[in-house]
């Protein structure tokens, strides 16, 4: 046995979840696998390592995503945390409604929403896009989707991002966000089909209980996941989608110019800047990956973010290009837990692509911050300090 190459780093230093492409070159560099003693982990570093093990359940297996044992008892039996066979069942369910033949009635809906909003913060000629548009437009798709509202509605927000940060270690951010997540959990474990707008995807699921298709108690896991999954990773989507556009007005042109490129522009941003920074796999037996092996029962990272840079499979993984159509690229994952919700992500973000396309010309950045944060790598603040109408 080889043991793997070593390096003290902590891969939730604040420094590098702000911006951990630098670290993630140099791990790529090292190894396809790196020991971090420090965080008690494997970390996955390349492309091929990465698609292998996500398309190996019997060997990396998902039971326990997470990098703390709270959590992962916590999700134990639900979709996200489970192998076949309980995962291909319980997933049949979640995904059910999200497929492009389900989705395709919402299509309309989406694009019309995501037009009259970028439209009239064209008309405002400036505007901070993380609370106006990257917040606003998922969270009201999600929430008509699924049926949520009142109290639940005005919480997805706080509780969506509650629900990612406690999937890192125990560290400060995870304490805090661990009574957050609870009161999504609790609601989650109460409510009933009875709470959900008649008609919505969520009242759908419970129908599915009733009907015996998934495990009793199973309904209210599925919801949280639509809203513990979901909704984090499309917010940090679409405001990466604003500032790449902002800093390349060259790509957006080239969206404008020809709009059959809206699918590959969201690829490009999705592989140019991942909005999952790690995930957790564990190792059912000792695995050699790259002729280093990492014993059996050790956490695993998946790095999508150092996998989807990897000059072997890539060529210039630095540049943001909406020519190159990366779809193969990992940030929706690969395999049997392949994100469910990426035909919905897609609905939205390819919506506000195309209004941006449409009606912006330039977008001038006045202020882009980002904050730490354990899972989800997105901006806090985006302010465009001039938009140029089309």
């Amino acid at each position: 046995m080889t043991a793997p190459i070593e390096s003290d780093i902590d891969i939730w230093d604040d420094d590098i979840l702000v911006d951990p492409y630098p670290t993630y070159a140099s791990l790529r560099e090292q190894a396809a696998v790196v020991h971090l003693p420090k965080n008690d982990l494997y970390v996955l570093t390349r492309y091929d390592v990465i698609r292998d093990a996500l398309g190996d359940p019997e060997t990396f297996s998902s039971t326990s995503i997470g990098f703390n044992p709270m959590v992962n008892e916590a999700l134990q039996g639900t979709s996200l945390a489970s192998d076949p066979p309980v995962h291909t069942q319980l997933r049949a369910t979640l995904s059910e409604n999200l497929t492009p033949r389900a989705l395709r009635g919402l299509k309309v809906n989406i694009d019309e929403k995501a037009d009259k909003l970028v439209a009239g913060l064209v008309a405002d000629g400036s505007f901070e896009a993380v609370d106006s548009l990257a917040r606003a437009f998922p969270l009201e798709i999600v929430a008509d989707l699924i049926g949520f509202s009142g109290h639940v509605k005005d919480n997805m927000l706080r509780w969506g991002q509650a629900a990612m940060q406690v999937i890192g270690p125990m560290n400060h951010r995870t304490q805090e966000s661990f009574p957050i997540a609870g009161e999504l959990y609790g609601w989650c474990s109460s409510v009933t089909g009875d709470d959900l707008i008649p008609g919505s995807i969520g009242r759908g699921i419970f129908d599915a209980e009733t009907r015996g298709d998934i495990p009793e108690g199973a309904a209210g896991h599925i919801i949280h996941q639509y809203l513990g999954a979901g909704v984090d990773t499309t917010i940090a989507s679409i405001g990466n989608i604003v500032a790449l556009f902002g800093r390349h007005p060259e790509q957006l042109e080239l969206v404008r110019e020809n709009p059959e490129l809206v699918p590959a522009a969201f690829a490009e941003v999705l592989r140019y800047w991942a909005p999952v920074h790690i995930w957790g796999r564990t190792a059912t037996r000792d695995v050699e990956i790259d002729g280093a092996t990492v014993p059996a029962g050790a956490q695993l990272g998946i790095l999508f973010g150092a996998g989807n840079r990897d000059p072997r499979h890539y060529e210039n993984p630095d540049a943001f290009d909406v020519t190159r159509n990366p779809v193969d690229h990992l940030s929706f994952g690969y395999g049997p837990h392949g994100c469910a919700g990426q035909g919905l992500a897609k609905l939205e973000a390819h919506a506000i692509i195309d209004a941006l396309a449409r009606r912006v010309k330039t977008l001038t950045i006045a202020d882009e911050v980002r904050v730490p944060s354990n899972i989800t790598r997105s901006h806090e603040k985006l302010q465009i300090a001039k938009v140029v109408a089309a």
